[in-house]
């Protein structure tokens, strides 16, 4: 067997829907290091869109999923509960951000832990609305289609979405958003399309993800916290993919001096297993009755396993310190390439969720085909690399934060050599 066979294979089976990035298929993978079926090695700067800050199979990951597989696998939590939720959600709710009581409910995936936040404010404020932002990324669900912010490929063909539905422009001085300008638009909402006195929640990502990797300036976060207890609104943080040492803090909630009332988890709590949470105020959280939160492999034990494992992880390692390092590596040698390539608008990005934007040489718009040669240059010298943005014009780097320093130093040469190819094409 080797890829082409399977391509064909693929074509034949399955639906073009669920697009897939790279022409070639895992055989197996180690730490920052990935192999295919044809025994070619790939330096993984994708971690599985974010999944893997701990790397591929980190050995205590393994050993907790192992010893849980001698115990039981599935029993459904809401049937016959188990210990490892409860003293898992514990420590969420101990080190989730905010100086409240917490509690915290496991499920399996972003955009559910996305859904069920949504279904939480709204009955514990018994209103409808919610205001998301232009470039959000918040799940391929029916209402994580409608929160998030870009039509292609995500909404293209899959109306009508659900209502109450409303999105301001984030703040993003590159393209002339300024914080002043995205809370003013909020205004305007209130006045021209929702009462705020029916608006259950704003929901935001703290760093962008799919959006660009653009930061919430801490301005912009004091200033959403300020409208929402203005007007009893909850604020929601999408932490889906900045969470678990990413951007230098645990969550990237613990960069600004607020706090949401609700935040959602994902991605690398269980380094690789299927698993996601909500945590937030306690009152708020209990507002849902019995019965009304949940899902048949919500809380999956082996996940929760790996998910403890995954906290020892990032305390034993320092990998919030580690995704700092890192991060200010990688973030120097392309601000040095940026002084001699026009292309590079910016680089950017907390801790290690990294990413260069690129524009026309003469500096006008966007260049999508810039950032697709950059990806496919490197993807040909062995390195994955995920392109993103309103504009699909970014490169973002997310690397494990257990990679060797040899293997990243290898990549960041692969990089700088796939930009300064990417710049001799378009001379």
């Amino acid at each position: 067997m080797n890829n082409a066979e399977l391509k064909s294979r693929r074509d034949a089976a399955t639906p073009r829907g669920v697009g897939v990035m790279c022409d070639f298929y895992a055989a197996r993978a180690e730490n920052a290091e990935l192999w295919d079926i044809e025994g070619r090695r790939f330096i993984d700067f994708a971690a599985g869109i974010a999944v893997c800050n701990t790397g591929h199979r980190h050995p205590k990951i393994v050993a907790a999923i192992r010893d849980q597989l001698d115990r039981f696998t599935h029993t459904a939590y809401q049937i016959v509960p188990y210990a490892s939720y409860v003293e898992l959600a514990e420590k969420i709710n101990q080190r989730a951000p905010g100086d409240y009581p917490k509690k915290t409910a496991f499920f399996t995936t972003g955009a559910e832990a996305v859904e069920n936040a949504i279904k939480i404010a709204r009955a514990a404020t018994g209103r409808a609305g919610v205001i998301a932002f232009t470039g959000g990324f918040h799940g391929r669900t029916l209402m994580g289609m409608a929160l998030t912010g870009k039509v292609a490929p995500y909404k293209t063909g899959f109306g009508p979405f659900p209502p109450d539905v409303f999105h301001a422009p984030f703040p993003n001085p590159l393209h002339g958003v300024s914080t002043a300008d995205s809370l003013k638009y909020i205004d305007h909402l209130f006045k021209a399309d929702i009462d705020p006195k029916r608006v259950a929640a704003i929901i935001f990502e703290p760093v962008q993800g799919e959006g660009g990797f653009y930061q919430a300036p801490v301005e912009f976060v004091r200033g959403l916290r300020t409208l929402c207890d203005a007007h009893g609104i909850l604020l929601i943080a999408d932490e889906v993919q900045t969470g678990f040492a990413r951007t230098g803090k645990l969550f990237a909630m613990h960069h600004y001096d607020v706090a949401p009332d609700l935040m959602t988890m994902a991605k690398s709590l269980a380094g690789g297993m299927p698993l996601s949470g909500v945590v937030g105020r306690a009152d708020v959280m209990d507002a849902a009755a019995p019965g009304g939160l949940g899902g048949t492999y919500a809380g999956n034990p082996l996940a929760l396993a790996a998910a403890h494992a995954v906290l020892d992880i990032i305390d034993e390692e320092q990998l919030c310190e580690r995704a700092t390092v890192l991060g200010d590596r990688v973030k120097a040698k392309l601000v040095a390439l940026q002084r001699e390539i026009p292309q590079i608008a910016e680089v950017r990005g907390p801790g290690a969720m990294v990413a260069v934007e690129f524009c026309n040489a003469d500096g006008c718009g966007p260049d999508a085909g810039f950032a697709t040669r950059v990806q496919a240059r490197a993807l040909e010298r062995g390195l994955l690399l995920l392109v993103c943005g309103l504009y699909s014009n970014v490169v973002r780097l997310l690397f494990p934060l257990t990679i060797p320093d040899a293997v990243f130093d290898e990549a960041i040469a692969i990089l700088e050599a796939a930009i300064n190819e990417s710049v001799a094409v378009a001379a």
